[in-house]
């Protein structure tokens, strides 16, 4: 094995030992690195001997080959972290990657679901069938508590606390957070329970919520396929996926009158920045609204017409 992929190895154990990163965090980061090393490879470079002006060629290089704005930002900012460690681990004396900037991502609104879309959905379940009840319970609790799907997968019996209204999450890099559920979420759940008591159930597969048919807990696949089909059955045309009912969740609770710092804790962001887009969200909403009610706008439309 060569120096840079013993360096690569080393790297991903530390963001597994260390930084607690989960499975899907530490595979982005082992595709970023594979770019880098792919690059070092064809230009015959040590990781030890790289520089700002090869680091810059190599940003030019996945422009070249057509990589999005976004994935270009994300990989770059895998390489820097990769260069950080290899300094801290005395690897590297300096860092090259320091001063490398990152092509502008711009803003990207998320699709979001109004509440009466988001009824409709579930208005849409078939529930004489026996996964009826409970993809009905998971479009609530995605919506009511703004979950990640790898967190609804992994929900237990024990992260749920009737009397407080809450669940217990564990988000991204192990980190613990409280999140208030509703008496509809925790009705639905209550409801998908009569069918789940007299279903087989696999050895070690008891504690988790929701199951599929075969008594296992569902991955993120199944659910994505069956909110995409789910928003199809009930006529809505915007790009659907679990994280738009996080999106929505958040985007609800900022018309609400919720502050950011609030929304920030309930969906787990370690970055209020991340929080920051759905401010953007509830603006372009809000001026789709003054566009559409405000009476100097509707006069005009109707001198238009």
């Amino acid at each position: 094995m060569s120096d840079s992929q013993q360096q690569k190895r080393r790297f991903l154990r530390y963001l597994k030992l260390e930084r607690g990163y989960s499975p899907n965090t530490i595979e982005a980061y082992t595709h970023d690195i594979d770019y880098l090393l792919k690059f070092l490879h064809d230009e015959h470079l040590a990781l030890e001997n790289v520089r700002l002006p090869h680091l810059e060629q190599f940003a030019a290089r996945i422009y070249e080959f057509g990589v999005s704005s976004r994935s270009q930002a994300r990989i770059i900012s895998g390489v820097r972290t990769f260069f950080r460690y290899l300094v801290l681990d005395g690897e590297i004396e300096d860092d090259p990657s320091e001063l490398l900037e990152s092509p502008s991502r711009g803003v990207h609104l998320p699709e979001v679901l109004s509440v009466e879309e988001v009824d409709r959905m579930e208005a849409a379940i078939d529930l004489s069938k026996w996964e009826g009840q409970r993809n009905r319970a998971i479009i609530e609790t995605l919506f009511s508590c703004g979950l990640r799907v790898s967190e609804l997968v992994t929900l237990r019996f024990a992260d749920i606390f009737k009397k407080k209204h809450c669940l217990r999450i564990v988000g991204k890099g192990g980190k613990e957070r409280l999140v208030p559920i509703s008496d509809n979420a925790l009705r639905e759940i209550k409801n998908w329970l009569y069918d789940r008591n007299v279903m087989n159930i696999k050895p070690g597969e008891e504690e988790y919520v929701f199951l599929n048919r075969r008594g296992a807990h569902l991955t993120r696949t199944m659910i994505l396929i069956m909110i995409k089909n789910t928003a199809r059955d009930a006529g809505i045309e915007k790009t659907v996926s679990p994280h738009t009912l996080r999106h929505s969740f958040a985007t609800a609770l900022l018309k609400g009158g919720a502050s950011l710092r609030a929304i920030q804790e309930m969906l787990g962001h370690e970055d209020i920045s991340t929080t920051q887009i759905y401010t953007h969200v509830d603006m372009t909403t809000l001026r789709e609204e003054i566009m559409c009610h405000h009476p100097r706008n509707m006069k005009k439309k109707l001198s238009d017409e």
